[in-house]
Protein backbone atom coordinates (compact mmCIF):
# COMPACT_ATOMS: atom_id res chain seq x y z
CA UNK A 1 0.00 0.00 0.00
CA UNK A 2 1.39 3.42 -0.95
CA UNK A 3 2.02 5.95 1.81
CA UNK A 4 -0.83 8.30 0.93
CA UNK A 5 -3.34 5.44 0.94
CA UNK A 6 -1.97 4.27 4.27
CA UNK A 7 -2.33 7.82 5.57
CA UNK A 8 -5.95 7.94 4.36
CA UNK A 9 -6.70 4.82 6.40
CA UNK A 10 -4.83 6.28 9.36
CA UNK A 11 -7.04 9.38 9.47
CA UNK A 12 -9.98 7.19 10.38
CA UNK A 13 -8.31 6.38 13.70
CA UNK A 14 -8.33 9.96 14.98
CA UNK A 15 -10.34 9.85 18.23
CA UNK A 16 -13.61 11.76 18.02
CA UNK A 17 -13.27 12.65 14.33
CA UNK A 18 -16.02 11.54 11.96
CA UNK A 19 -15.95 10.84 8.24
CA UNK A 20 -17.02 14.33 7.18
CA UNK A 21 -14.22 15.93 9.19
CA UNK A 22 -11.70 13.44 7.76
CA UNK A 23 -12.65 14.57 4.25
CA UNK A 24 -12.44 18.21 5.32
CA UNK A 25 -8.94 17.68 6.73
CA UNK A 26 -7.75 16.23 3.42
CA UNK A 27 -9.45 19.03 1.48
CA UNK A 28 -7.71 21.74 3.50
CA UNK A 29 -4.28 20.11 3.64
CA UNK A 30 -4.16 18.73 0.10
CA UNK A 31 -3.60 15.04 0.93
CA UNK A 32 -3.87 12.59 3.80
CA UNK A 33 -0.08 12.53 4.13
CA UNK A 34 -0.03 16.30 4.45
CA UNK A 35 -2.61 16.13 7.26
CA UNK A 36 -0.31 13.93 9.31
CA UNK A 37 2.68 16.16 8.54
CA UNK A 38 0.88 19.43 9.30
CA UNK A 39 1.90 21.58 12.24
CA UNK A 40 -0.46 22.10 15.13
CA UNK A 41 -0.85 25.77 14.21
CA UNK A 42 -1.92 24.84 10.66
CA UNK A 43 -4.39 22.24 11.92
CA UNK A 44 -5.96 24.76 14.29
CA UNK A 45 -6.84 26.97 11.31
CA UNK A 46 -9.08 24.26 9.87
CA UNK A 47 -12.79 24.69 10.76
CA UNK A 48 -13.91 22.10 13.30
CA UNK A 49 -10.39 21.34 14.55
CA UNK A 50 -9.67 22.38 18.13
CA UNK A 51 -6.58 21.94 20.27
CA UNK A 52 -7.68 18.50 21.53
CA UNK A 53 -8.26 17.14 18.00
CA UNK A 54 -5.03 18.66 16.69
CA UNK A 55 -3.10 16.96 19.50
CA UNK A 56 -4.88 13.67 18.73
CA UNK A 57 -3.79 13.89 15.08
CA UNK A 58 -0.17 14.53 15.98
CA UNK A 59 0.24 12.20 18.95
CA UNK A 60 -1.69 8.99 18.43
CA UNK A 61 0.63 6.85 16.29
CA UNK A 62 -2.06 6.79 13.61
CA UNK A 63 0.13 5.18 10.95
CA UNK A 64 1.01 2.33 13.30
CA UNK A 65 -2.67 1.75 14.08
CA UNK A 66 -3.49 1.75 10.35
CA UNK A 67 -0.72 -0.78 9.65
CA UNK A 68 -2.03 -3.07 12.39
CA UNK A 69 -5.57 -2.81 11.03
CA UNK A 70 -4.40 -3.57 7.50
CA UNK A 71 -2.51 -6.62 8.73
CA UNK A 72 -5.68 -8.00 10.33
CA UNK A 73 -7.73 -7.26 7.20
CA UNK A 74 -5.18 -9.03 5.00
CA UNK A 75 -5.29 -12.05 7.30
CA UNK A 76 -9.08 -12.38 6.98
CA UNK A 77 -9.45 -11.32 3.34
CA UNK A 78 -11.25 -8.06 4.21
CA UNK A 79 -10.96 -5.23 1.69
CA UNK A 80 -10.59 -1.59 2.72
CA UNK A 81 -12.48 0.69 0.34
CA UNK A 82 -11.58 4.37 0.46
CA UNK A 83 -14.18 6.83 -0.80
CA UNK A 84 -11.76 7.67 -3.63
CA UNK A 85 -11.66 4.04 -4.85
CA UNK A 86 -13.67 3.05 -7.96
CA UNK A 87 -15.06 0.03 -6.04
CA UNK A 88 -16.60 2.25 -3.35
CA UNK A 89 -20.43 2.41 -3.71
CA UNK A 90 -20.98 5.43 -5.96
CA UNK A 91 -24.60 5.89 -4.92
CA UNK A 92 -23.45 6.23 -1.32
CA UNK A 93 -20.48 8.41 -2.20
CA UNK A 94 -22.81 11.12 -3.54
CA UNK A 95 -24.06 11.88 -0.04
CA UNK A 96 -22.61 14.48 2.31
CA UNK A 97 -22.45 12.08 5.25
CA UNK A 98 -20.99 9.14 3.34
CA UNK A 99 -18.23 7.17 5.08
CA UNK A 100 -14.67 7.91 4.02
CA UNK A 101 -13.74 4.25 4.51
CA UNK A 102 -15.61 0.96 4.28
CA UNK A 103 -14.62 -2.56 5.30
CA UNK A 104 -15.84 -5.14 2.80
CA UNK A 105 -15.76 -8.91 2.87
CA UNK A 106 -17.42 -10.16 -0.28
CA UNK A 107 -17.45 -10.57 -4.04
CA UNK A 108 -20.40 -8.54 -5.30
CA UNK A 109 -20.01 -5.36 -7.36
CA UNK A 110 -21.23 -2.62 -5.02
CA UNK A 111 -21.95 -0.52 -8.12
CA UNK A 112 -24.21 -3.04 -9.81
CA UNK A 113 -26.87 -1.58 -12.11
CA UNK A 114 -29.71 -2.29 -9.64
CA UNK A 115 -29.52 -2.30 -5.84
CA UNK A 116 -32.60 -2.74 -3.63
CA UNK A 117 -32.69 -2.39 0.15
CA UNK A 118 -35.30 -4.41 2.04
CA UNK A 119 -35.91 -3.58 5.70
CA UNK A 120 -38.55 -4.20 8.32
CA UNK A 121 -39.39 -5.18 11.86
CA UNK A 122 -37.33 -7.67 13.85
CA UNK A 123 -40.63 -9.27 14.93
CA UNK A 124 -41.77 -10.25 11.45
CA UNK A 125 -45.09 -12.03 11.10
CA UNK A 126 -45.79 -14.87 8.69
CA UNK A 127 -47.44 -12.25 6.46
CA UNK A 128 -44.26 -10.19 6.31
CA UNK A 129 -42.02 -13.19 5.70
CA UNK A 130 -44.30 -14.47 2.91
CA UNK A 131 -44.35 -11.05 1.21
CA UNK A 132 -40.54 -10.81 1.44
CA UNK A 133 -40.06 -14.21 -0.18
CA UNK A 134 -42.65 -13.51 -2.90
CA UNK A 135 -41.14 -10.12 -3.73
CA UNK A 136 -37.64 -11.53 -4.10
CA UNK A 137 -38.92 -14.34 -6.32
CA UNK A 138 -40.70 -11.76 -8.50
CA UNK A 139 -37.63 -9.52 -8.73
CA UNK A 140 -35.28 -12.25 -10.02
CA UNK A 141 -35.45 -11.15 -13.71
CA UNK A 142 -33.94 -7.77 -12.75
CA UNK A 143 -31.00 -9.43 -10.94
CA UNK A 144 -30.60 -6.72 -8.30
CA UNK A 145 -28.33 -6.84 -5.28
CA UNK A 146 -30.46 -7.17 -2.13
CA UNK A 147 -29.19 -5.04 0.78
CA UNK A 148 -30.29 -5.33 4.40
CA UNK A 149 -28.95 -5.27 7.95
CA UNK A 150 -28.63 -8.98 8.91
CA UNK A 151 -31.02 -8.38 11.83
CA UNK A 152 -33.79 -10.67 13.05
CA UNK A 153 -37.10 -10.61 11.18
CA UNK A 154 -37.48 -9.08 7.73
CA UNK A 155 -33.74 -8.45 7.28
CA UNK A 156 -32.61 -12.05 7.63
CA UNK A 157 -35.64 -13.26 5.68
CA UNK A 158 -34.57 -11.03 2.76
CA UNK A 159 -30.98 -12.32 2.90
CA UNK A 160 -32.10 -15.95 3.01
CA UNK A 161 -34.57 -15.49 0.13
CA UNK A 162 -31.88 -13.81 -1.97
CA UNK A 163 -29.43 -16.66 -1.35
CA UNK A 164 -32.13 -19.23 -2.16
CA UNK A 165 -32.90 -17.49 -5.47
CA UNK A 166 -29.24 -16.98 -6.47
CA UNK A 167 -29.31 -13.22 -6.02
CA UNK A 168 -26.33 -11.46 -4.47
CA UNK A 169 -27.04 -9.96 -1.07
CA UNK A 170 -25.13 -7.48 1.10
CA UNK A 171 -25.40 -7.30 4.88
CA UNK A 172 -24.50 -3.90 6.35
CA UNK A 173 -23.28 -4.34 9.92
CA UNK A 174 -23.42 -1.97 12.89
CA UNK A 175 -20.21 -3.42 14.33
CA UNK A 176 -16.96 -4.51 12.73
CA UNK A 177 -17.31 -6.56 9.57
CA UNK A 178 -15.95 -9.55 11.51
CA UNK A 179 -18.48 -9.15 14.36
CA UNK A 180 -21.63 -10.98 13.26
CA UNK A 181 -24.65 -9.72 15.16
CA UNK A 182 -26.79 -11.46 16.08
CA UNK A 183 -24.36 -14.39 16.34
CA UNK A 184 -27.10 -16.86 15.40
CA UNK A 185 -26.88 -15.50 11.83
CA UNK A 186 -23.20 -16.39 11.47
CA UNK A 187 -23.84 -19.31 9.09
CA UNK A 188 -25.98 -17.15 6.79
CA UNK A 189 -23.38 -14.38 6.92
CA UNK A 190 -20.64 -16.76 5.80
CA UNK A 191 -22.77 -17.87 2.84
CA UNK A 192 -23.32 -14.22 1.93
CA UNK A 193 -19.57 -13.60 1.66
CA UNK A 194 -19.52 -15.93 -1.36
CA UNK A 195 -22.78 -14.60 -2.83
CA UNK A 196 -22.71 -10.90 -2.03
CA UNK A 197 -20.85 -9.73 1.03
CA UNK A 198 -20.66 -8.03 4.42
CA UNK A 199 -20.03 -4.29 4.73
CA UNK A 200 -19.27 -1.92 7.60
CA UNK A 201 -17.79 1.50 8.26
CA UNK A 202 -16.56 0.40 11.69
CA UNK A 203 -13.08 -0.82 12.55
CA UNK A 204 -12.28 -4.49 13.02
CA UNK A 205 -13.66 -5.95 16.28
CA UNK A 206 -15.98 -2.95 16.89
CA UNK A 207 -19.00 -3.89 19.00
CA UNK A 208 -22.45 -3.03 17.58
CA UNK A 209 -23.53 -0.56 20.27
CA UNK A 210 -26.80 1.38 20.01
CA UNK A 211 -25.60 4.62 18.28
CA UNK A 212 -24.10 2.61 15.43
CA UNK A 213 -27.42 1.21 14.23
CA UNK A 214 -28.90 4.50 12.87
CA UNK A 215 -25.51 5.19 11.26
CA UNK A 216 -25.64 1.71 9.71
CA UNK A 217 -29.13 2.47 8.39
CA UNK A 218 -27.87 5.49 6.43
CA UNK A 219 -25.48 3.19 4.54
CA UNK A 220 -28.31 0.78 3.71
CA UNK A 221 -30.41 3.67 2.39
CA UNK A 222 -27.52 5.43 0.66
CA UNK A 223 -26.21 2.54 -1.40
CA UNK A 224 -29.62 1.50 -2.79
CA UNK A 225 -31.74 2.71 -5.71
CA UNK A 226 -34.92 1.90 -3.78
CA UNK A 227 -35.72 1.16 -0.14
CA UNK A 228 -38.61 -1.23 0.58
CA UNK A 229 -40.21 -1.42 4.03
CA UNK A 230 -42.14 -4.68 4.32
CA UNK A 231 -43.31 -4.60 7.93
CA UNK A 232 -42.79 -1.91 10.58
CA UNK A 233 -44.47 -0.90 13.81
CA UNK A 234 -45.22 2.76 14.52
CA UNK A 235 -41.62 3.20 15.69
CA UNK A 236 -38.38 1.38 14.88
CA UNK A 237 -35.23 1.12 12.84
CA UNK A 238 -37.00 0.43 9.54
CA UNK A 239 -38.81 3.77 9.77
CA UNK A 240 -35.49 5.49 10.51
CA UNK A 241 -34.08 3.94 7.34
CA UNK A 242 -37.12 5.14 5.37
CA UNK A 243 -36.75 8.65 6.78
CA UNK A 244 -33.06 8.74 5.88
CA UNK A 245 -33.82 7.44 2.37
CA UNK A 246 -36.38 10.21 1.88
CA UNK A 247 -33.81 12.79 2.98
CA UNK A 248 -31.49 11.38 0.27
CA UNK A 249 -34.26 11.67 -2.36
CA UNK A 250 -34.30 7.90 -2.75
CA UNK A 251 -37.46 6.10 -3.83
CA UNK A 252 -39.14 4.52 -0.80
CA UNK A 253 -41.78 1.78 -0.97
CA UNK A 254 -43.97 0.28 1.76
CA UNK A 255 -46.09 -2.86 1.80
CA UNK A 256 -49.56 -2.18 3.28
CA UNK A 257 -51.12 -4.42 5.91
CA UNK A 258 -54.34 -4.85 7.92
CA UNK A 259 -55.49 -1.72 9.76
CA UNK A 260 -55.30 -3.39 13.17
CA UNK A 261 -51.94 -5.13 12.60
CA UNK A 262 -49.24 -3.74 14.94
CA UNK A 263 -46.40 -4.44 12.53
CA UNK A 264 -48.12 -2.86 9.54
CA UNK A 265 -48.87 0.44 11.30
CA UNK A 266 -45.57 2.02 10.27
CA UNK A 267 -45.92 0.97 6.62
CA UNK A 268 -49.53 2.14 6.41
CA UNK A 269 -48.57 5.51 7.85
CA UNK A 270 -45.65 5.96 5.43
CA UNK A 271 -48.09 5.48 2.56
CA UNK A 272 -50.71 7.72 4.20
CA UNK A 273 -48.34 10.68 4.61
CA UNK A 274 -46.83 10.22 1.14
CA UNK A 275 -43.39 9.21 2.38
CA UNK A 276 -43.54 5.87 0.58
CA UNK A 277 -44.97 4.48 -2.64
CA UNK A 278 -47.55 1.73 -2.25
CA UNK A 279 -46.02 -1.68 -3.02
CA UNK A 280 -48.33 -4.61 -3.68
CA UNK A 281 -46.10 -6.50 -6.13
CA UNK A 282 -42.89 -6.07 -8.07
CA UNK A 283 -44.91 -4.36 -10.83
CA UNK A 284 -45.23 -1.28 -8.60
CA UNK A 285 -41.46 -1.20 -8.22
CA UNK A 286 -40.95 -1.68 -11.95
CA UNK A 287 -43.31 1.16 -12.78
CA UNK A 288 -41.83 3.74 -10.39
CA UNK A 289 -38.22 2.75 -11.10
CA UNK A 290 -38.80 2.34 -14.83
CA UNK A 291 -37.65 -1.26 -14.69
CA UNK A 292 -40.30 -2.59 -17.05
CA UNK A 293 -38.97 -4.83 -19.79
CA UNK A 294 -38.75 -2.82 -22.98
CA UNK A 295 -36.86 0.29 -22.02
CA UNK A 296 -37.65 3.71 -23.45
CA UNK A 297 -37.59 3.41 -27.23
CA UNK A 298 -34.64 5.28 -28.70
CA UNK A 299 -35.41 6.93 -31.99
CA UNK A 300 -32.61 6.95 -34.53
CA UNK A 301 -31.81 10.49 -35.44
CA UNK A 302 -28.58 12.23 -36.33
CA UNK A 303 -27.41 15.24 -34.41
CA UNK A 304 -24.22 17.23 -34.19
CA UNK A 305 -22.67 17.34 -30.72
CA UNK A 306 -20.83 20.52 -31.61
CA UNK A 307 -24.14 22.34 -31.86
CA UNK A 308 -24.66 22.02 -28.10
CA UNK A 309 -23.24 23.98 -25.19
CA UNK A 310 -20.20 22.53 -23.39
CA UNK A 311 -22.16 21.21 -20.38
CA UNK A 312 -24.84 19.78 -22.69
CA UNK A 313 -22.16 17.93 -24.67
CA UNK A 314 -20.74 16.55 -21.44
CA UNK A 315 -24.15 15.22 -20.38
CA UNK A 316 -25.04 13.84 -23.82
CA UNK A 317 -21.68 12.06 -24.12
CA UNK A 318 -22.20 10.39 -20.76
CA UNK A 319 -25.78 9.35 -21.62
CA UNK A 320 -24.56 7.87 -24.92
CA UNK A 321 -22.17 5.63 -22.97
CA UNK A 322 -24.97 4.30 -20.73
CA UNK A 323 -26.70 1.03 -21.62
CA UNK A 324 -29.60 1.89 -19.31
CA UNK A 325 -31.14 5.02 -17.86
CA UNK A 326 -29.09 6.69 -15.12
CA UNK A 327 -30.04 8.37 -11.85
CA UNK A 328 -29.38 12.09 -11.63
CA UNK A 329 -27.04 11.55 -8.65
CA UNK A 330 -24.86 9.15 -10.63
CA UNK A 331 -24.93 11.43 -13.66
CA UNK A 332 -23.79 14.30 -11.45
CA UNK A 333 -20.89 12.21 -10.19
CA UNK A 334 -19.83 11.07 -13.65
CA UNK A 335 -20.01 14.54 -15.22
CA UNK A 336 -18.80 16.38 -12.10
CA UNK A 337 -21.64 18.86 -12.53
CA UNK A 338 -23.45 20.03 -9.37
CA UNK A 339 -27.01 18.70 -9.09
CA UNK A 340 -28.50 22.21 -9.36
CA UNK A 341 -26.62 22.96 -12.59
CA UNK A 342 -27.18 19.48 -14.00
CA UNK A 343 -30.94 19.76 -13.44
CA UNK A 344 -30.99 22.94 -15.53
CA UNK A 345 -28.95 21.32 -18.32
CA UNK A 346 -31.23 18.26 -18.36
CA UNK A 347 -34.33 20.46 -18.51
CA UNK A 348 -32.94 22.30 -21.54
CA UNK A 349 -32.16 18.99 -23.23
CA UNK A 350 -35.70 17.79 -22.51
CA UNK A 351 -37.08 20.90 -24.21
CA UNK A 352 -34.89 20.09 -27.22
CA UNK A 353 -36.23 16.53 -27.31
CA UNK A 354 -32.82 14.97 -26.63
CA UNK A 355 -33.43 13.60 -23.13
CA UNK A 356 -36.35 11.84 -21.43
CA UNK A 357 -37.06 12.24 -17.71
CA UNK A 358 -38.13 8.86 -16.29
CA UNK A 359 -39.67 7.68 -12.99
CA UNK A 360 -37.16 7.15 -10.21
CA UNK A 361 -35.24 10.38 -10.97
CA UNK A 362 -33.58 8.70 -13.97
CA UNK A 363 -32.66 10.07 -17.40
CA UNK A 364 -32.03 8.60 -20.81
CA UNK A 365 -31.43 9.83 -24.35
CA UNK A 366 -34.49 9.84 -26.62
CA UNK A 367 -32.31 9.96 -29.72
CA UNK A 368 -29.28 8.06 -30.87
CA UNK A 369 -26.56 9.49 -33.04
Amino acid sequence: MDQNRLAQVALNFIPGVGHMLVKQLVSYCGSAEDVLKASKSKLLKIPGIGAHTASAILGNNLIQKAEEELSICDKYGIKLLLHTDPEFPKRLNQLNDAPSLLYYNGQADLNASKVVAIVGTRKATDYGKDITEQLIEQIIPHNPIIVSGLAYGIDICAHKAALKNNLETIGVLAGGVNVIYPAVHREIAHKMIGQGGLLSENTIDSKPDAPKFPARNRIIAGMADAVIVIEAASRGGALITAEIANSYNKDVFAVPGPLNAEYSAGCNNLIKINKANLLTSVKDLEYIMNWEAGDVVIKKQSFDLESFEEDERLVISELISQKESIMIDNLSWKTQLPISKLASVLLNLEFKGIVNSLPGKRYKLTVKN
